[in-house]
């Protein structure tokens, strides 16, 4: 389920004078996540992006909550229940802690970073199952570049972006801190394209997306769409990779900041 939330991200150049003006706490969007089985592009999946505000000593964070399920029908098969959580500041989304509990399969890892704005670092904490059922850890504690985000507050960010301004055709790289890994991606603005989806038909601004030197991502038809206003919601995305193709569909969206 990685793959569904690596696709989801794009960033522009503008990212310096970013200001979240598109979403508020209280904020619930739901997906169903579709893979290609036998030729025919199946659901198998519902994904939830959830946002709420979480008050600490000193300041309100807003936490930013994605969720992976597989539908019951497909349990037996392979079992999905994926957690990615990231408390950032609201208005800049700077992120100050991240966690990622992910349960596939039978397969067992947690995640945990702890950011550190004012001089680049993150202590990392990484936990996952032997295959006797023993859990090994490992604790790490590194510096990252100033724009670096996790890959949930990436998602979120590129949604307060003044996407509106950015030329057709530009592209960009940045930064995003993955299994203890800063990896690089590039996006393209390839246009507008009005599509019809759950809660309606939507003028979208698509993106291209690409992850650079790595081969999660495959070829060039990895595309996520947009909506052309000021939610900036994403409604839809496609992807390759190497064991397949997918999609990610909108079902429904409440607690809209516009």
């Amino acid at each position: 389920m990685k793959y569904l939330f690596i696709v989801l991200i794009s960033c522009f150049s503008l990212t310096i004078n970013a200001q979240n003006n598109a979403f508020q706490a209280g904020e619930k969007l739901t997906f169903t996540a579709g893979y290609k089985m036998s030729g025919l592009m199946t659901d198998f999946a519902q994904v939830t992006m959830e946002t709420s505000n979480v008050k600490t000593k000193t300041s309100t964070l807003l936490r930013l909550k994605c969720k992976a399920t597989s539908y019951s029908k497909w349990d037996s098969f392979f079992k999905i229940r994926d957690l990615y959580e990231s408390y950032v500041n609201p208005r800049t989304i700077t992120p100050y802690l991240y966690k990622r509990e992910i349960n596939e399969g039978g397969h067992y890892k947690f995640m945990k970073y702890n950011f550190n704005p004012k001089n680049n670092s993150v202590k990392s904490q990484r936990k996952k199952r032997r295959g006797d059922g023993t859990i090994w850890e490992v604790n790490k504690n590194y510096k990252i570049g100033n724009s670096t985000k996790d890959i949930v507050s990436t998602i979120y960010h590129l949604r307060s972006l003044d996407i509106k301004k950015a030329p057709i055709g530009s592209s960009d790289s940045f930064k995003v801190l993955f299994d203890n890994e800063e990896k690089a991606f590039t996006f393209t603005l390839v246009g507008k394209e009005t599509i019809n989806t759950a809660i309606g038909k939507k003028e979208c601004y698509k993106l291209r997306i690409s992850l650079v030197g790595n081969n999660v991502l495959k070829g060039s038809g990895n595309y996520l769409w947009l909506t052309a206003d000021e939610n900036k919601i994403p409604v839809y995305a496609k992807f390759k990779v190497a064991i397949g193709s997918g999609e990610l569909k909108i079902k429904s969206a409440t607690g809209l900041k516009n």
